[in-house]
């Protein structure tokens, strides 16, 4: 299976790809740091009686990185849960490009739209004289939403390269992958 990565050109693929080994390092560390700190919840309060202080806290923006990171990986690869019935249904090959199009489009819109959502929510974060933390460690609310709306960027950009492959493909264009297997025959 090719990735969306190589269908594009250079400049614009390595980037990408660079930013998808950073998404990978941040689900895996996320998720071991999650049953790490599981872990040693369970051996402190029932090992020892104790309790280990605020980590609800550190441990829910961390979470919620490593679950956008995930998104981020999941749309990179088109494996979002979706209910396309139409794809199943039409058989004209120039119906089917039509509709890959004006679904390519409605998610890039969406996604857009989130990110403008998101841009909104930190500037009002941001208009106030402090910024909104958690009780206990103050850890500022910023630091997880400016992660999902850098998460909704990158989607954003994944369902814009995939509309843009879909347009080129559709026009009958060479993308990268075809070049390279014209000039090894």
């Amino acid at each position: 299976m090719t990735r969306i990565t190589d269908e594009l050109p250079r400049i614009i693929g390595a980037p990408m790809n660079w930013a998808m080994v950073i998404m990978k390092i941040i689900v895996v560390f996320s998720g071991a740091l999650m049953g790490l700190t599981f872990g040693a919840v369970v051996v402190v309060r029932y090992g020892f009686g104790g309790d280990l202080f605020a980590y609800e806290e550190w441990l829910l923006a961390i979470s919620i990185v490593g679950f956008f990171a995930g998104a981020v990986l999941a749309s990179e690869r088109k494996l979002h849960i979706n209910a396309d019935i139409l794809g199943i249904v039409i058989q004209n090959p120039r119906a089917i490009w039509w509709r890959g199009l004006i679904v390519l489009l409605i998610e890039l819109i969406v996604t857009l739209f989130i990110v403008y959502a998101c841009y909104m929510s930190l500037a009002d974060d941001f208009s106030f004289p402090r910024l909104r933390a958690t009780p206990a460690l103050r850890i500022p609310f910023v630091s997880w939403r400016i992660a999902i709306m850098i998460a909704f960027g990158f989607m954003s950009m994944f369902s814009a390269a995939y509309l843009y492959v879909h347009i080129r493909k559709g026009l009958g264009l060479p993308l990268k992958s075809d070049q390279s297997e014209e000039t090894a025959q």
